[in-house]
Order: structure tokens, then C-alpha cells, then sequence
């Protein structure tokens, strides 16, 4: 039986985040990749110059094409700018009876705000209630929970414990924010805080890593593994796509990760 995984996001014209990398992921984790577009970005490796959000109308019917006919495994949800994108992806979710990785996109890796100031309430009160998994780096956490950016782990625990009463099943808190020689992520599901630690790989070319993470998270749901298994999986993936990072020459800014770096 094929392993069908559903992202639903923006696309990047870069080609290095949103829609794009999760395809890419998906590709190199062995699993069929289908997609739900919430918005078009005119967006490249120095950053992002347009942004065209797709109606809620498109992105229902999309959602509704693709679990009509598809035997989707698993779901992971990205980029969604505004509360009726929200709203719409909620409904179909409930609709269908599915539950997401929800990897809350708020802010690029340049800096420029993907997620509008009214939507944040929103998608803790319509997506987290959703979420299989919710997986904020430290920003995020922070506008999720409303509190000062963590800057250790203690905090990060603190708000992934705020995050799960939001309603997500569990947490996984990214850690590459954090200024020391580690990025370590805490993953939280509930009764035990896992503790992913991981050397910190010193490059400029990490755009994309929220959007490829999250992705590897679903694929290895899809592929059957628990939860906890995935998302060890999913980090190691991603190290790796760092560590090889470097071995692409892709722009004249900050440079994708390398999905395929156990191929080519």
C-alpha cells in the first residue's frame, strides 16, 4: 500500500520552504507527496516580495479533491495566513476526520512575517485542537503562549506544557534558536519530555528547515513509525540536510537545506 502524505501550505518560488521542500521530503523519505496550495509567495533566498493568499473556497476544494479520491496517511500543515485560510483548513480536517503536524509558519528564515497579526489566536483556537503534533521554533512558542522568547530549556519545556493545553496531542519545540553550541529540540508528549540534542552546524544555507522537519515528521507517520520514532527520525534527516547543505549553490542569500543529500 503506498504511504500518502498531504501538506498543505504556501508555495515558495525558491523553491527551498513551504509547499516545495515538503514534496522534496516527502520524495526522499519514500513516500507519495499530494498538495493543498494556501498561497503563492514571490519569494527567493533573500527573501520574500509578494505574497498572494488563495481563497477559502480553492483551498476547501482542494482539500476536498484530494481526500475524495486519496487514502492519505498523514497530514502536515504550514504556511496559512489568514483566519479564513484557517478556518477552512479546520473544517476540513474535522470534515475528514483527520488529525495534523501542525509546524506553525509565522516568519521566514529572512525575517518577513508569513502569518498576519489576527490569525495567531486563530490558529491556536482552530489548528493546535488539531494537531497530532504541533512543532513551534522559539518564536512561535513564544506568540503561541504569550511569553518571552525561551532562552533556555526550562522555558522551552514551560511553553510546550502551554501548548499542550491548547488541545495538541504533543510538542516539539525547536531549539535552533537558542545561543549556544547545541540545537537541541525538546519534544513533549504529555508525560515525558524528550530531550534531542544535535551539534549545532555552522552554515548560512538553512532556509527551509521548519517546513522539511515538519514534513519528515509526517512521512515517517505515514510510513507507520510512533510518534516519538518519527520525530527522532525527522531530526536526524534534517541534521544531515544541513550538515550537506553547503554542498548545493542555490542563491545569493540563505541557501536551501539539501533534501537529497543521500543521492546526489
Amino acid at each position: 500500500m503506498t504511504a500518502i502524505v498531504l501538506t498543505i501550505a504556501g508555495s515558495d518560488s525558491g523553491g527551498g520552504a513551504g509547499i516545495q521542500a515538503d514534496l522534496k521530503t516527502f520524495s526522499a523519505l519514500g513516500v507519495y507527496g499530494a498538495s493543498v496550495i494556501t498561497a503563492v509567495t514571490a519569494q527567493n533566498t533573500r527573501g520574500v516580495t509578494a505574497v498572494a493568499d488563495l481563497s477559502p473556497e480553492i483551498v476547501t476544494a482542494q482539500i476536498d479533491a484530494v481526500f475524495s479520491d486519496l487514502d492519505v496517511t498523514a497530514v502536515k500543515i504550514g504556511m496559512v495566513s489568514r483566519r479564513e485560510t484557517i478556518a477552512a483548513i479546520a473544517d476540513g480536517l474535522r470534515r475528514f476526520g483527520k488529525r495534523a503536524v501542525v509546524d506553525p509558519v509565522m516568519v521566514a528564515t529572512s525575517g518577513d512575517r508569513l502569518l498576519q497579526p489576527d490569525a495567531v489566536a486563530a490558529l491556536a483556537e482552530e489548528l493546535l485542537p488539531l494537531a497530532l503534533v504541533a512543532t513551534p521554533n522559539l518564536p512561535e512558542a513564544a506568540l503561541l503562549t504569550g511569553r518571552s522568547v525561551a532562552e533556555d530549556e526550562k522555558e522551552m519545556a514551560r511553553q510546550a506544557e502551554a501548548i499542550l493545553k491548547s488541545g495538541a496531542r504533543s510538542v516539539l519545540v525547536k531549539g535552533g534558536h537558542l545561543q549556544n553550541g547545541e540545537a537541541t529540540d525538546l519534544f513533549f508528549d504529555g508525560n515525558v519530555i524528550t530531550r534531542l540534542p544535535a551539534a549545532r552546524v555552522e552554515t548560512i544555507n538553512d532556509h527551509g528547515t521548519g517546513c522539511t522537519l515538519s514534513a519528515a515528521v509526517a512521512a515517517g507517520l505515514a510510513l507507520g513509525q510512533p510518534l516519538t520514532d518519527a520525530v527522532r527520525a525527522a531530526k536526524a534527516y534534517l541534521h544531515a540536510a544541513i550538515s550537506a547543505a553547503d554542498a548545493l549553490a542555490v542563491g545569493k542569500g540563505r541557501g536551501p537545506v539539501h533534501h537529497f543529500h543521500s543521492w546526489w
